[in-house]
């Protein structure tokens, strides 16, 4: 496994890397007795296009190559049937993929950013939610009476 080292010992994955992660990654996605059946609605048969879609998301976020042009806060909201048990799911299946794939130091900079992806998109979700403590139990009434 082939993974660089920046000065201030953060790892930085290859694309190759990237690719394998988001492979093994969504391959337990679709075993997945929660997120599977929702993922298989939404993405249908072929799966090509969505890994293509995901490698050039995680390019963006872990290399910033500016390849992933999406709005994907939108895409997700749209699916309906998304509770914030599969946001966990998901970061649970996620994390053990990065750490049985990477050196902890890789594993540990692709879970950080995953963890803060998942916070924006909660955040996100409550804010389009009838009832956003729903998706982040301590969040602060939205407007002020």
């Amino acid at each position: 496994m082939s993974v660089s080292e920046t000065s201030g010992h953060e790892a930085i994955p290859t694309e190759a890397q990237i690719e394998d992660l988001v492979a093994t990654f969504y391959a337990q996605i679709r075993q997945d007795p929660d997120l599977g059946p929702i993922f298989g609605r939404v993405i249908g048969e072929d799966w090509t296009p969505h890994l293509k879609t995901m490698c050039s998301f995680w390019s963006s976020v872990m290399l910033t190559t500016g390849r992933y042009k999406g709005r994907p806060i939108p895409a997700h909201i749209k699916i309906g049937e998304i509770e914030p048990r599969h946001f966990a799911r998901w970061l649970e299946l996620f994390t053990a993929t990065a750490r049985d794939l990477f050196t902890p130091s890789l594993a540990n900079a692709f879970i950080e950013r995953a963890n803060r992806i998942a916070e924006s998109f909660k955040l996100a979700f409550a804010f389009h939610a009838p009832d956003p403590k729903v998706w982040v139990p301590n969040m602060p009434p939205l407007v002020q009476p």
